[in-house]
């Protein structure tokens, strides 16, 4: 048990080690975390430069005032706009400066994250996402018993 133990330590490190990464890159690129977060978010979305709030929202990990509050702020830079989507939907639209912004920063990120993935074989690379999207489904389902409210 104690070895079991000492993986989830062990993984949680990496994670945040991992995540202080982007961080770290995001500011040296003149970005928030959460903004640096949107951005990926609807950069990687699809090739429309926009994407459902709903999916900023889950594809970034950002809790719904930060969203919000770092929407704000990108909208008063001109950067995004929301558009409604149907019903109560919006979607986040990036403009010419924000996608523009998003070349600079998030592409030279993705192009780091491309690099690390380099020196990998193609059955490293899979194996890997599809451990962690494993890992994912079961810590999900693992934690959905912890609500206590």
């Amino acid at each position: 048990m104690e070895h079991r133990a000492n993986l989830a330590r062990r993984f949680y490190q990496l994670f945040c080690e991992t995540d202080l990464v982007y961080r770290e890159a995001a500011a040296g690129l003149g970005l928030t975390h959460s903004v640096f977060k949107i951005l990926y978010a609807v950069w990687n979305y699809g090739d429309d430069m926009r994407c459902p709030l709903q999916e900023v929202r889950r594809r970034s990990g950002l809790g719904k005032q930060t969203v919000n509050s770092a929407l704000r702020r990108l909208e008063g830079e001109g950067l995004v706009c929301l558009e409604r989507a149907g019903g109560k939907h919006k979607d986040v639209c990036l403009t010419v400066q924000g996608a523009a912004l998003a070349k600079r920063t998030v592409v030279r990120i993705m192009e780091a994250e491309n690099a690390a993935f380099s020196g990998w074989t193609d059955q490293e690379v899979d194996s890997y996402l599809a451990l962690a999207e494993k890992y994912l489904s079961a810590l999900r389902e693992a934690a959905r018993g912890l609500n206590v409210r």
